[in-house]
């Protein structure tokens, strides 16, 4: 019996079937954008851990952090002693986060807890209940976070009732447009119907906050036109309402650039971040217009582990890689020849009706047909099958289970690139005739 089979049943048999698995792979080690399964497999990674391993699996700098406040101390509960990573690391957030403003960040330790707090600190600053969300997002796990978070299976199936005043509108979809409309004819009439929304479902009087992901991780890769952002904005401007921004997967040089929002040139109210913050270990942040952030009582945010010493450190060593000479001119470069070869696989397979993203952060859409945009949800399940016995880990996404999506560590090499589209090409071969 081989160890990977050995694990298998003794997964099968200690843990519970709810926490899913992508592939049947058992990790024993992983360096750059490559991991070794336990029986001696490698595996070219283009899934990062989702969207965990942007300076790639076991960075030096990275791991040398971690080891050197370990031996320091792990824990002493920031509310009862603190300590110098937490508050370096919020400076240095505060000064990296789009926005020429006074801000203040606060840790917890996942992307959820990181939204539950925003909508928290919205809250407190507005006095309003209500909170906005998009078709097709996802926030998080949590009650609050489930319900925001749009696809109800997996994520909500069996769990509710859920967290009242959350309100949920169409998002700027441009590939399945929910108005039925064509960028750029439409003028983004998607950031326009927040006015329209106002009008059947919360007034702006009761809404504390919007909140949107720059891309959308679990919803596909959706990807707002470059007007959005601004026309989203200026609506919240004009209510009071702060704007959330969710860069939990986006952020951290995802995109080409640190945080994603960049991209559309606008400063959000608070920002979210997580996943490749502390490249793997587990640490989130909230940052914000200094007066919101300053708004919640003593006591009134925080928790135990939250901006634990030893993942403060793994993140500071991580924002030094990300903002190194050259890296993430890299990500740019990687993004710009990855849709270039996405590109010229969409010509010549007809699965593949929409190519997406931004900078390295970019995802296939798979259609049986064209035209209509059927979703090839079966065919995208097995392409993930196939290339994974080919020695490429692919992760899915979209309310459809139709969209193969790239998180590769931004680490990778040319030569493992060119074996991951070599592996990626040869599936699509097996899965659909070529045009």
């Amino acid at each position: 019996m081989s160890r990977q089979t050995e694990y298998q049943a003794l997964r099968d048999r200690h843990v519970p079937k709810g926490p899913s698995h992508a592939t049947p792979a058992f990790i024993k080690e992983a360096r750059g954008a490559v991991m070794i399964d336990l029986d001696g497999r490698e595996l070219i990674d283009f899934a990062g851990g989702i969207g965990v391993m942007n300076v790639g699996h076991s960075h030096p700098k990275v791991v040398a952090a971690i080891q050197d406040q370990a031996a320091k101390f792990t824990h002493t509960c920031f509310h009862v002693a603190m300590y110098e990573p937490y508050v370096d690391l919020a400076a240095r957030l505060n000064e990296l986060s789009p926005g020429d403003f006074h801000k203040k960040t606060m840790f917890a330790n996942s992307g959820a807890e990181a939204v539950e707090n925003a909508v928290k600190v919205a809250r407190h600053a507005t006095g309003r209940p209500a909170v906005i969300a998009l078709e097709g997002s996802f926030h998080g796990r949590t009650l609050l976070t489930m319900t925001l978070t749009s696809k109800v299976k997996p994520y909500k199936l069996g769990f509710g009732p859920f967290a009242p005043e959350v309100y949920r509108m169409p998002n700027a979809y441009c590939y399945r447009c929910p108005f039925g409309l064509r960028y750029p004819s439409c003028d983004v009439a998607c950031a326009d119907y927040l006015e329209e929304f106002f009008i059947g479902n919360v007034a702006p009087e009761q809404t504390a906050a919007v909140i949107v992901e720059p891309i959308q991780g679990e919803g596909g890769f959706v990807t707002p036109p470059p007007e959005y952002f601004a026309k989203l904005q200026a609506i919240c401007k004009k209510y009071g309402i702060v704007l959330v921004i969710d860069e939990v997967q986006t952020a951290m040089g995802r995109t080409g650039k640190l945080f994603a929002i960049e991209h559309w040139g606008i400063a959000p109210d608070v920002v979210t971040t997580a996943k490749s913050l502390a490249g793997g270990l587990p640490l989130s942040a909230v940052t914000g217009r200094a007066e919101l952030m300053d708004g919640p009582h003593v006591g009134g945010l925080g928790g135990t582990f939250g901006g634990n010493p030893v993942a403060c450190s793994a993140a500071l060593a991580v924002l030094e890689v990300l903002l190194g000479e050259g890296f993430l001119a890299r990500a740019e470069a990687l993004g710009a020849e990855m849709w270039r070869r996405f590109e010229a696989l969409q010509r010549r397979f007809e699965i593949i009706g929409d190519v997406r993203g931004k900078g390295p952060m970019l995802a296939i859409e798979l259609v049986r047909d064209r035209v209509k945009k059927t979703p090839a949800s079966a065919e995208t399940k097995k392409l993930v099958k196939l290339c994974y016995e080919k020695g490429l880990v692919l992760i899915a996404c979209g309310n459809h289970g139709n969209v193969i999506r790239t998180l590769m560590p931004l680490v990778i090499t040319d030569e493992q690139l060119d074996r991951g589209f070599a592996i990626l090409e040869s599936a699509l071969q097996e899965l659909s005739p070529e045009r």
